[in-house]
C-alpha cells in the first residue's frame, strides 16, 4: 500500500509563504509582491494566501513582523530599559531609522496604509514611542504635552528615513538622523539648552503624565483632573485661541 504525503503543517506552510513574500519584497520590490507571485514561489495556490492571511495586507502585516523581528534580534542594542528615559529614546529612534533604511519596500508598504488601516508593527511601535515619551513626561523633562512630543518624534523620524532613501547611499549624510533628532530634543525637552517656550509649563506637563495613577481619587475625580489638565495644556500652547 501506498503512503499517502502528509499535509505540510499550517505553521509550515504561513511560514513558507511570509519568506516567499519577504524575498520577492527584498529581491524585486514591493510591485512584485502580488498574491499569485508569492503563491508561486511559496508553492501554493492563491486561496491558501487568502485563508491563512485574508488578503494582501495580512499578507505584508506577516512580512512585517517576521522583518521586524528578526532585525531586532540581530542588534547588538538592549531592548530593555536603561534607567534613562532620553537615552532609551535614543536607542529607539536608532533601531527605527536602521529598521527603515535596511528594509525600505517594506517601511514604503507600510507607510502608504491609510490611518484606519495601519498595520499591527506600526502600531506596536507608537505604543512603544508613546511609552518612552510617558517616561520623559513623568521625569519632568517635556515641556510640550506628550501628544505633540510623540507626533514630533514620530513625524521626524519618518522623514529622516525618507528623506535618507531618497538620496543615493553614496551622498546620504551619515550625521543627519543625529542632527534631526537632537533638533526634536531641543523642541520638546526642559533640559536642553534652548531658550524656554514660556507659553507651556513643564509642571503642568508633569503632572499630567502623573494624574492618572494617583492614589485615593475616583475614576470620576481622574476623569475631572485629566479634563482641567487638557483644557490647562490647550489654552498654555494657545493663549489666544
Amino acid at each position: 500500500m501506498t503512503a499517502t504525503p502528509a499535509t505540510p503543517p499550517r505553521d509550515g506552510v504561513r511560514s513558507d509563504i511570509v519568506e516567499a513574500a519577504t524575498r520577492l519584497l527584498r529581491e524585486n520590490g514591493a510591485h512584485a509582491v502580488t498574491t499569485r507571485a508569492v503563491a508561486h514561489a511559496a508553492g501554493v495556490q492563491a486561496p491558501t494566501i487568502y485563508r491563512l492571511f485574508g488578503d494582501k495586507n495580512g499578507l505584508v502585516d506577516a512580512v512585517a513582523e517576521h522583518v521586524l523581528a528578526t532585525h531586532v534580534t540581530t542588534k547588538t542594542i538592549t531592548a530593555h530599559d536603561t534607567g534613562d528615559p532620553v537615552a532609551d529614546l535614543r536607542s529607539g529612534w536608532r533601531t527605527h531609522v536602521e529598521f527603515g533604511l535596511a528594509n525600505p519596500e517594506l517601511f514604503r508598504l507600510l507607510g502608504t496604509r491609510g490611518p484606519d488601516d495601519l498595520s499591527p508593527a506600526t502600531i506596536a511601535g507608537i505604543e512603544v514611542l508613546r511609552t518612552r515619551v510617558r517616561r520623559l513626561a513623568t521625569a519632568g523633562l517635556l515641556r510640550v504635552d506628550e501628544q505633540r512630543a510623540t507626533m514630533m518624534i514620530h513625524a521626524a523620524g519618518t522623514g529622516v528615513i525618507l528623506a535618507l532613501l531618497e538620496t543615493p547611499a553614496p551622498q546620504r549624510d551619515a550625521e543627519l538622523e543625529k542632527a534631526m533628532f537632537d533638533a526634536v530634543l531641543g523642541s520638546i525637552l526642559t533640559t536642553t539648552p534652548v531658550t524656554p517656550d514660556p507659553t507651556i509649563s513643564a509642571v503642568t506637563v508633569t503632572f499630567a503624565a502623573a494624574a492618572p495613577d494617583l492614589p485615593g481619587l475616583t475614576d470620576a475625580e481622574r476623569a475631572l483632573m485629566a479634563e482641567w489638565l487638557h483644557r490647562s495644556l490647550t489654552r498654555l500652547r494657545n493663549p489666544h485661541g
